[in-house]
């Protein structure tokens, strides 16, 4: 189980930058199809709003593959802080 969580963060690593260029790219064309105010605030918005959520996704990757989520506690007795 630990060996798929840490593939699995390199999945995440890699689908945070993918996401930001796809949406980045989605914008620029939604833009350019109806360039009026409103479409740039929206499309704005997303890609502000979005791009914390992205790196939020390398960093919960990076924390899986570098094994931070191979023992997790079992129940709120284990947890400490």
């Amino acid at each position: 189980m630990n060996q798929i969580k840490r593939w699995l963060g390199i999945l995440w690593i890699l689908l945070g930058p993918l996401a930001i260029y796809y949406l980045i790219k989605t914008a620029a064309s939604e833009i350019k199809l109806k360039p009026v105010l409103d479409t740039k605030i929206q499309w704005g918005v997303f890609v502000i709003v979005f791009i914390p959520i992205a790196i939020g996704m390398v960093i919960f990757g990076w924390y899986a593959l570098k094994g931070e989520y191979d023992r997790l506690p079992e129940n709120s007795r284990d947890t400490e802080i």
